[in-house]
């Protein structure tokens, strides 16, 4: 399993860099691409329990809000997020009169996930759009790596006290504080490295990046556990099988869609 992991780190690494170095379009799309994945895997998630979530139509409307978010930032949002609700509303109707018996729960969880996915998840896109957003970004995504790497092997180590029995058994406080203390450490020398390259003008410090780093240490994890708790409810480990060892596109996303939003109105707060 841990080699498998390595594996398509190594595979994957570089690929992921060059689509957040090349910015605008070209990572707006690959967000969009990998959260209309996690939507798609959101839905089977909840079909598997015979649900009928619009698993087509919350994955267009995912991406949809992505590359509106890339095209004119928060402007055409509110309108694309209420033509999905309509859209939903309107095929689930659709769909009650075909047959489905629970229609009212279908397009509960439908509009669930395009908001969370959608909404929420395009905040990375919100994040690169920043000022020095390239630098922020890689401050807060490997401070999350980071993080949860040291979470997992301390956690495996030491771990004694559980920190959500229900939600995911083998999560320590131990490991937990791990993470926290992991990523706020990655946030303040990944910053460093990249004020350095950016050069004496750019807003990334590390003084910031350490501030970065210990808000999505504590926090993102409930990123990680709320699809957790999805999850255990429907029985099953893993939201899909995209990546080897890794799980799902949705178990990889679990804890940036956190990241992306916090880390988005956090540098905004630490800039003005």
């Amino acid at each position: 399993m841990l080699n498998e992991r390595i594996v398509v780190v190594v595979i994957l690494l570089p690929t992921a860099f060059a689509i957040v170095a090349a910015g605008g379009w070209i990572f707006a799309a690959g967000v969009a691409l990998i959260l209309a994945l996690a939507a798609a895997e959101f839905a089977a998630l909840f079909r598997s329990q015979s649900l009928r979530p619009a698993t087509f139509l919350m994955a267009a409307a995912v991406a949809g809000l992505v590359l509106g978010r890339q095209a004119d930032g928060f402007g055409s949002g509110p309108a694309l997020l209420a033509l999905a609700a309509l859209g939903l509303m309107a095929w689930h109707q659709f769909d009650y009169e075909r047959g489905a018996p629970r229609s009212g729960t279908d397009f509960a969880v439908s509009l669930a996930g395009v908001a969370y996915l959608g909404w929420i998840g395009a905040y990375m896109v919100s994040l690169r759009s920043l000022p020095d957003g390239l630098w922020w970004l890689l401050t807060a995504l490997p401070s999350v790596w980071v993080g949860d790497s040291a979470a997992y092997f301390v956690g495996r180590a030491i771990g004694r006290h559980r920190l959500a029995p229900r939600l995911s058994p083998k999560k320590s406080w131990e490991g937990y504080l791990a993470g926290i203390v992991g990523a706020a450490a990655a946030g303040a020398g990944f910053a460093a490295l990249w004020g350095v390259a950016a050069g004496p003008s750019a807003s990334v410090t590390p003084e910031r990046g350490l501030v970065l780093g210990v808000v999505l240490g504590v926090f993102t994890t409930l990123g990680d556990l709320g699809i957790s708790m999805i999850k255990r409810e429907v029985q099953i480990k893993d939201s899909g099988t995209l990546l080897p060892g890794h799980g799902g596109a949705l178990d990889r996303l679990d804890s940036w869609v956190w990241a992306g939003v916090l880390g988005y109105y956090l540098v905004q707060a630490m800039t003005r």
